[in-house]
């Protein structure tokens, strides 16, 4: 039975991911296919030095975390690395 306690807005979170092999400078296309994938899903992505950022509400980042995943893995990539953040309210 569903928790009527609980909002019914989900929360804003935001998702930092890591594609390997892990080239420096050369992103290749296995983290390309997961950017695009992120972008087909309507977010904003931040490429920093040791990660890719997109920020969203739950439900969308979600779909976008699986999304990724599965871009990366079929355009070569050996290991997805993710953390999940809930931003403060």
């Amino acid at each position: 039975m569903p928790d009527t306690d609980l909002p019914s807005e989900l929360p804003a979170v935001a998702a930092e991911f890591t594609i390997e092999p892990f080239v420096p400078g050369d992103p290749g296309p296995h983290v390309q296919a997961a950017i695009d994938a992120c972008l087909q899903a309507g977010l904003d992505v931040e490429v920093e030095p040791f990660g890719t950022r997109i920020d969203g509400g739950s439900d969308q980042v979600a779909t976008a975390v699986g999304d990724l995943t599965r871009a990366a893995f079929r355009a070569g990539a050996s290991r997805v690395s993710l953390q999940v953040n809930r931003h403060p309210s």
